[in-house]
C-alpha cells in the first residue's frame, strides 16, 4: 500500500524548509507534491504507512511542523464531525460563563482535568453547571457576542468541505445555546449539544434533555455514516478533549487539534502547530482549492 506523507507548517512562524522536505522525501523514497509554498507538501511513498511512519519519526518529531502518514485511498472526506470548544472556537464556553459568575479559575481547572480524561466527563459537567445556578440567562448572548471567536482556519475548513459535497456536523459536550450560534457563524449543517435549563430568566444549575458526552459523539458519527451511506474511511473527526477520543479513533481520519496530552498521545493524527486548514491539506487540497 502506498503511503501519503503530509508535512504542514505555520509559514508565519516556521516555514517548511526545503532541506527538511528533501530529507523526508529521501528517507521514504517519496515524490513531492506541494500543496502550498513553504506551508504544506505531500510525499507519495511506495512504503507501507507503518514503515514510513517509523522511518520519519526521528526526522520530524522535533522539526516544528505537523506531519502525518496516511493511506492513499479516500483522501477527500464526505463527512466532517467536529467538537466545538477549543476546536472550532478559541474558548471553552462554560469557562466564559463562569467568568461572569466570578468563578472562572475554579471551573476552568475542572474543565482542564475533564478534557484530559482525569475525571469523568458527565460528573464534571453537572458539577460545573450546578455552580452556575442563578446566573442571568442574558449572559449567554453576551458571551456569544463578545467572546466567541472562530478558531483560525475554521470557516475555510467548513466552507471548503461543503463546497466539495461534504456534510458537516458540530457535536459538543457544551451547550446548545452556543452550538446554534457557532453553527451559523461557521456554516455547519447541524449541531448537537447539551441543554441548559433556564427558569425565570436565570440558569437553574441543571441540564435538560439527553446528556451529550463521548458516547453520544461516537453515536452521532455512526448514525451519520449510516444515514448518509458512507464508508467509515470517508469520515473526518476532530477535537481536543478526552470526550472526543472515541469519535477520533473511530473515524476514517481522526485528528487531535491542539489537544490535551492524553488525546495527543492516543489520536491517529495530531495537529499542534498549524491552524484548521491543516485538515484540508491532510485531504490533499491545495491552497488554491480553498473556499473563500
Amino acid at each position: 500500500m502506498t503511503a501519503i506523507v503530509c508535512l504542514i507548517a505555520d509559514p508565519a512562524r516556521t516555514p517548511l524548509a526545503q532541506a527538511l522536505v528533501r530529507e523526508a522525501a529521501g528517507a521514504v523514497k517519496g515524490e513531492q507534491r506541494w500543496l502550498a509554498p513553504e506551508e504544506a507538501v505531500e510525499l507519495a511513498s511506495p512504503l507501507a504507512p507503518e514503515t514510513a511512519r517509523a522511518i520519519l519519526a526521528p526526522i520530524l518529531e522535533e522539526a516544528g511542523c505537523d506531519w502525518a502518514v496516511l493511506p492513499e485511498g479516500h483522501r477527500r472526506k464526505k463527512l466532517l464531525i467536529s467538537d466545538m470548544d477549543s476546536t472550532m472556537i478559541t474558548v471553552e464556553c462554560i469557562d466564559e460563563l463562569a467568568d461572569y459568575a466570578g468563578i472562572k479559575a475554579q471551573i476552568a481547572e475542572v474543565t482542564r482535568r475533564a478534557m484530559n480524561g482525569e475525571i469523568e466527563f458527565a460528573t464534571a459537567l453537572r458539577e460545573r453547571v450546578a455552580l452556575l445556578e442563578g446566573l442571568p440567562a442574558s449572559v449567554i448572548e453576551e458571551v456569544c457576542r463578545e467572546r466567541l471567536q472562530a478558531m483560525p482556519g475554521a470557516r475555510t475548513l467548513v466552507a471548503t468541505m461543503r463546497a466539495h459535497g461534504a456534510y458537516t456536523a458540530l457535536v459538543s459536550g457544551g451547550f446548545t445555546s452556543f452550538t446554534a450560534h457557532v453553527r451559523t457563524l461557521l456554516g455547519f449543517d447541524m449541531d448537537e449539544a447539551n441543554g441548559l435549563e433556564i427558569t425565570g430568566g436565570k440558569l437553574t444549575g441543571r441540564l435538560h434533555g439527553p446528556l451529550r458526552d463521548a458516547s453520544s459523539k461516537l453515536a452521532a458519527l455512526n448514525r451519520l455514516i449510516d444515514e448518509r451511506g458512507l464508508a467509515r474511511e470517508e469520515t473526518l473527526a476532530v477535537g481536543d478533549g478526552a470526550n472526543d477520543l472515541p469519535m477520533i479513533q473511530a473515524a476514517g481520519l481522526g485528528v487531535a487539534f491542539r489537544a490535551h496530552p492524553k488525546v495527543r498521545a492516543q489520536a491517529p493524527v495530531r495537529v499542534d502547530h498549524s491552524d484548521l486548514t491543516a485538515l484540508l491539506f491532510l485531504q490533499g487540497y491545495t491552497r488554491g482549492e480553498f473556499a473563500a
